[in-house]
This record gives structure tokens, sequence and C-alpha cells, in this order.
């Protein structure tokens, strides 16, 4: 059986019998492990472990490990990492060691995420926040000129790659002008082309990222009340043409109150728009039950994997399979010279 075109999650730390009988019978091509299902080195080792020996392979397990606000994996259980707009910081400084900092900190991340098993992280926000606008972006953006923004998130992704994670570039075509919460309603951008532009121009920079995941927002000017998760205007004449990208495209979480109907009539819509995978992360449930049944009408709603849908998932599975010899105590002791209180054991 082909994967199904989704990345599910689990409901804890443990993966329980319901969710590995779910998994065996679906085949998600991935599963993203939250906050919840996070607590030690050996329990998410194991907990991984599990995810595969239920799948019958080894596929992506994916993280939100952005740094800052953003990291699943917290201290001190697991190192701190700076938040995004800490390297666009030292980039306005020093553009080289902003460049180097950025590649460092992602590759030492790398190195923590590939202990554990995981290939894959939904990352770097590549967002340019505008005055004004809802602080869900905030902090986490590199900062508001698309070529500083493009030129960090590009090393930021190849610290990842070099130490053996697939990047997700996020949110495209861009967050930064959102003035409400996605997760809780629909944001409505009402900006023309040329304000746009900009936004669109910080993702042109990564358009080689070998995924990148959606805004669940709509651009009134191209396709007014819609989100461009389910937008075949927003994918097809924007993502794809306008900005160039041509790697997997997943949603962002299904779950999230921007997107109306079912969970079945948004997963169809997003897969009609043009979306390669859809997500669906439970992150607004606590319940067990209630995550498995959610899990279990995505994983129903995702067709099987094939075409360039196919071929994309498999070039980004590739992208995690690129790790290069790194010295990481070394590269520990310059990171910190080049960002301080960041590392192990740090609060």
């Amino acid at each position: 059986m082909t994967n199904k075109a989704c990345i599910l999650s689990i409901s804890g730390p443990v993966l329980q019998k319901e969710e590995s009988a779910l998994f065996a019978d679906q085949k998600p091509w991935g599963v993203i492990l939250m906050g919840r299902s996070c607590q030690t080195r050996d329990q998410v080792r194991r907990c991984v472990d599990d995810i595969w020996e239920a799948v019958g392979r080894e596929i992506l397990i994916f993280i939100d490990q952005e740094g800052g606000r953003v990291a699943r994996l917290k201290s001190p259980e697991w190192p701190l990492f700076p938040r995004g707009e800490l390297y666009g910081e030292l980039y306005g400084r020093d553009r080289e060691l902003g460049l180097e900092a950025t590649w460092l900190g992602h590759r030492l991340m790398a190195a923590e995420l590939t202990a554990l098993g995981i290939h894959a992280d939904c990352a770097p926000v590549c967002d340019l926040p505008q005055p004004g606008a809802h602080d869900v972006i905030g902090d986490r953006a590199f900062g508001t000129d698309p070529d500083v923004v493009g030129a960090i998130a590009t090393a930021a992704l190849k610290g990842l790659e070099d130490g053996g994670v697939a990047g997700v570039i996020k949110h495209i075509p861009g967050h930064g002008r959102s003035t409400a919460d996605s997760h809780l309603e629909l944001p409505r951008v009402t900006a023309g082309d040329n304000e746009l532009s900009s936004d669109f121009a910080a993702f042109r920079h990564v358009a080689h990222a070998p995924m990148a995941m959606t805004s669940h927002i709509s651009y009134d000017f191209f396709d007014e009340g819609r989100a461009a998760t389910v937008s075949p205007i927003m994918i097809n004449e924007v993502i794809r043409q306008r900005i160039g990208f041509d790697g997997l495209l997943m949603t962002d979480d299904l779950g999230m109150q921007a997107l109306g109907g079912t969970l079945t009539e948004r997963a169809d819509a997003s897969i009609a728009a043009g979306c390669d995978i859809l997500l669906h992360c439970s992150g607004f449930l606590r319940e067990p039950d209630a995550i498995l049944a959610e899990m279990r009408e995505v994983a129903e709603a995702a067709p099987e994997l094939s075409g360039k849908g196919l071929e994309r998932a498999d070039a980004a599975e590739a992208a995690a399979q690129r790790e290069k010899p790194f010295d990481v105590e070394a590269g520990w002791a310059r990171f910190k010279s080049l960002i301080p209180n960041v590392g192990p054991f740090s609060v």
C-alpha cells in the first residue's frame, strides 16, 4: 500500500494501541510530534521507534522546533535555541556573522533532532511581520526585509539539511500581515499586489526548499474570502508560478478554526486546490479519543500519494538523508560566542 497523503499526530508521550492500529491500517506519509509527546530523550526515541514499527517503515517524523517560543523540545531537557529575531539582529550588525550563527544554530538543532529519529522540522519562518499585525508571528520572524529574511532562511535550511533534517518553510505565501490568529479565525489580508509582492519575494529566495506549509489566510486581492490552503488561485498562480515553489506543499493544521466545514471537507478542498499533503496536529484537543477520531477522519479523506505529489514526497525524504560530518562540541562553543544565553541547560 502506498502511503497516504497525510501527516498525523499522537495523543501523548506513548503511542496508544488504537493509534498504532490506525497507522498500520492507513499508513500516513509522516507523523508530527507535538509538545504533549515530548518529555524526555529516551521517551521520544521509543515513541518514534513505535511509530515506525506500526507503519512498517521509517517514515518522516516532523516537529515544530523553530527556537524561541515555538519549541516542542523544551529546556532544560533539550537545549534552548534563539528566536528568529535574534538571528536577524546579529545579521543587521554583521551579515557574515548572522549567517554563520543561523547555520550553526540550525545545524546544532538538527543534531538534537536526528538523535531522536526526527528528520523533518517545520522551520524556518519566512513571514514578514507588519506594524499593527497580530503577534502570532512577531519575534519568530528573521526581519521585515524580504532579501534579509531570504538570506537568513537559506542559511537555516542549509544548517538543517547538513544535519540530516528536511526543512519546511512557512507560512507560504506570507502570514506577516495577518490581523487575527488563524488558529481561531480566518484572517483577511486586504493588501494589494504591490504590497504583497514583498511578502512573496521572501519566499522566492527559498523556493528550492524541499517542503512548505500553507497559510490559512485569505488574500482578498487574489481570492476574496478563501484561505490560501484551499485556494487554487493562491496555490497554482501565486505559490507555484509567481513564487516558483515546486517542492512538497503541506497544509497548515486542518484543525485550525480558520477553515470552515468538516475535516473531510477541509481535506477534500485542500487536495483539490493543489496541496500535496494534509497536516493534522490535533493541537486544540486534549482527549485521546477525540484526537483519534479526528486523525481517522483526516486519514480516510487523504488520497494515496501518487504522481507529482509522490515525486515531491520522495525528494523531501531524500533531503533528510544528507547529513554531513560535524563537531558538535566545537559548534556549541562557537555558537555561544555569537549568541549568548543559548545551549544545553540554558533557561
